[in-house]
């Protein structure tokens, strides 16, 4: 999520999610703190959205509760939000207003207008705010395919119209900026595709991300080639594949739809089997297909499983430990990049032709880990942006352009919102250390029941651990720690004056001290003090 304020507007562009970092635990997914857009809502006009992924689009029945402002968006991307809504369960209205690559929208303080570019999703667009000072221009994601289809086409001619009018500063998309030379052609993974698709025996598993509507797309191009049969599985891919093809974004024949049910009234090597996580993400049912605990289908000997999907950083291993488990069921795998797969973004030669037609005074590489945004500032400079013109974002904060000059302007409320079940941003780094600690070392409860007025024990110590130790066999263990705990409660007691919370404080020292010293474990200590 990006914000341009111009004069007294501030225009958000996007509005995504993340999936949570392996640290992140229970953490479904995270979008963006937009505290500073609450404090300023009277100001805001609009969202204006890219395209339909869930990483620009995933936040907004979040921030629609908040924000009740119009949200600007092609036929497809709305389409994809307003079910996503649906999905989140968002009572209130959403006022969202459809644009196409022609639009131009009139504000008071600027113009907005759009542009089509060439992403792995049909409806994709870049947004070009035109001030009196210039353009600000956001490509959003974006590469330059020549064999495109009219469906992912870039209009390039406008692009070069934008840039010969004036861009002030351009937000350019970064996730391949490390990648030298140009993105392959999908042209080139399609036959890539059918070649697999000719040469695999058995049937063809292959797993994508449910909204890769391009890589869809080969698929279903591959298997009318080869005289297949295509069977959809997963509740998300389903959802997008539906909404897709009643807005003509995709071109199937229905004749060639099975039902997975369906798939044994035909011959393996007639079936083809499309599939995605609860998520979209395609990985983890594969997994639970090599483990022989799909529901509906599950891998067997013979079986050829693509994995149509991009690696997500931080995912590496989970993918090749998935990769060994379908090779074990007797599948035969093929992934990776070098294979059939391409990235959605634009490489470095890309990079270079979006900067060179717009032609910016300042330049802003956004999208992408630092490291992506530091190669991206690079190649600005190889194509003449003065360095001093380059600007690289952190997290909330702001940059300035007044009087000629671009400067940064300070911080702004910015961050990550966890969201955990219902609950949105009641989890914090001090739940998730107490997750982290949980996992690590598992948790042990000491209750100790006292009579007050004897200053006595009335019953216990009890301890009752769970993911610390096997209880049958650290009897010992446990009986020595009850012991501990008795005589440090008894001492406590003892005293003229003492008070419940110095007698937990006792207890939860003296035994993390003991138990490290007899196994070097740090469980999470949690003391219980109860009145007869």
């Amino acid at each position: 999520m990006y914000l341009v304020e111009v004069d007294e507007d501030i225009y958000v562009l996007d509005a995504g999610l993340m999936y949570p970092e392996n640290e992140m635990l229970g953490i479904d997914i995270v979008i963006p703190d937009i505290s500073y857009l609450e404090q300023n809502k009277d100001r805001v006009v609009g969202i204006f959205l890219t395209h339909g992924h869930e990483d620009h689009i995933g936040a907004l029945s979040y921030i629609l509760r908040v924000l009740q402002v119009p949200v600007y968006g092609t036929k497809l991307t709305l389409a994809l939000a307003q079910a996503k809504l649906k999905e989140n369960e968002f009572k209130g209205k959403a006022q969202l207003i459809e644009i196409q690559a022609e639009t131009h929208l009139e504000f008071e303080s600027a113009r907005v207008s759009f542009f089509r570019t060439t992403h792995s999703i049909p409806d994709s667009v870049g947004i070009s705010i035109h001030t009196s000072e210039g353009a600000i221009v956001y490509t959003g994601d974006f590469k330059f395919d020549q064999a495109a289809s009219s469906l992912y086409k870039a209009d390039i001619g406008k692009m070069a119209r934008i840039g010969e009018e004036g861009v002030l500063c351009l937000l350019s998309d970064s996730t391949e900026a490390e990648k030298p030379g140009y993105t392959k052609s999908e042209a080139i993974v399609l036959k890539e595709l059918i070649t697999i698709f000719e040469q695999a025996q058995g049937r063809i598993i292959a797993a994508t991300f449910a909204s890769d509507l391009v890589r869809m797309q080969h698929i279903f191009d591959a298997a009318a080639k080869t005289g297949r049969k295509v069977a959809v599985a997963g509740k998300s891919l389903k959802k997008v594949y539906q909404i897709a093809l009643s807005l003509n974004y995709l071109q199937v024949d229905e004749d060639m739809i099975i039902t997975l049910s369906e798939i044994s009234s035909y011959d393996d090597q007639q079936v083809v089997v499309m599939t995605t996580g609860s998520q979209g993400e395609p990985i983890e049912v594969l997994q639970k297909m090599a483990k022989q605990s799909h529901r509906h289908i599950n891998i067997k000997k013979g079986d050829t499983v693509l994995i149509a999907a991009s690696v997500v950083p931080g995912t590496e291993l989970f993918i090749s430990k998935t990769v060994d488990m379908l090779y074990r069921a007797g599948a035969h795998v093929i992934s990776g990049k070098g294979t059939f797969n391409t990235s959605s973004h634009g490489s470095q030669e890309e990079l270079k032709f979006m900067i060179n037609m717009m032609n910016p005074k300042f330049f802003m590489p956004v999208h992408g880990e630092y490291r992506m945004l530091k190669a991206h500032a690079k190649v600005a400079a190889e194509c003449g942006v003065e360095k001093s013109n380059i600007f690289i974002p952190d997290k909330g904060e702001s940059f300035e352009y007044k009087n000629g000059m671009f400067r940064t302007a300070g911080k702004v409320t910015a961050g990550n919102v966890l969201i955990d079940g219902s609950g949105v941003g009641d989890v914090g780094n001090i739940v998730l250390r107490d997750r982290k600690l949980l996992s690590q070392d598992g948790i042990l409860l000491v209750v100790v029941t006292l009579n007050k007025k004897e200053k006595k024990i009335a019953a216990g110590p009890e301890i009752i651990t769970r993911g610390f130790v096997y209880v049958r066999e650290s009897e010992q263990l446990l009986i020595d720690a009850s012991q501990l705990v008795k005589e440090v409660v008894e001492k406590k007691l003892a005293e003229s004056s003492f008070d419940w919370s110095s007698i937990k404080q006792d207890m939860r020292d003296h035994l993390y001290q003991f138990l490290y010293d007899q196994t070097k474990r740090r469980p999470m200590i949690l003391p219980i003090l109860m009145e007869a």
